[in-house]
């Protein structure tokens, strides 16, 4: 048995839980995502989901913890929401957004202009004598995740200097340069 598939969901005030034709439904204050499902059957008891397989096949048994976790994410996502901040290392590194354009000066000969997706807010903070800081929210959770790993992608952190684009809290592995 799946130890995540088997555990169930609470469903809190204020979010709605629809099932129709293999796609779930769920809004809440935040906004409203869909997925669809197969290979599982969900039931909603008592504001509380629960997920079972039919089978023991491979594939049942593989499907059965990811749309718990993916019912899981949605849930949480439209109540509190997901943000990743990532933090830029470098001199002369940084990052201005008006609206949903974000411009990152990364070293190269040209700024990078970047249009973020509608559903992700963004915002920078960029304070004296501290790297600037790259704040992405949003209820999608793998829309955020997708935008920050583009963003991460321009200029991801090297193991010498430890310059780039990282998450905050990223502990980057440090080479030893060349020895004299």
């Amino acid at each position: 048995m799946s130890r995540i598939g088997k555990n169930p969901v609470a469903i809190p005030e204020g979010v709605s839980l629809e099932i129709k034709d293999n796609l779930i439904t769920v809004k809440g204050k935040l906004g409203e995502l869909t997925q669809e499902y197969s290979a599982v059957s969900i039931k909603i008891e008592d504001s509380v989901v629960y997920l079972e397989r039919p089978s023991e096949n491979k594939e049942h048994k593989a499907k059965h913890g990811l749309y718990r976790a993916l019912i899981s994410n949605m849930i949480e996502g439209v109540t509190s929401g997901w943000v990743k901040e990532l933090e830029l290392v470098g001199v002369g590194y940084r990052a201005s957004n008006q609206g949903q354009k974000l411009d990152l000066a990364l070293g190269f000969s040209h700024n990078i202009v970047l249009n973020i997706a509608p559903e992700v807010k963004v915002e920078t903070v960029s304070e004296k004598g501290k790297n600037p800081i790259i704040k992405l929210t949003s209820h999608d959770k793998q829309l955020v995740g997708q935008v920050a790993a583009k963003i991460r992608g321009f200029r991801s952190p090297e193991p010498y200097k430890g310059k780039g684009i990282r998450f905050v809290g990223e502990i980057i592995r440090r080479k030893a340069g060349k020895s004299a």
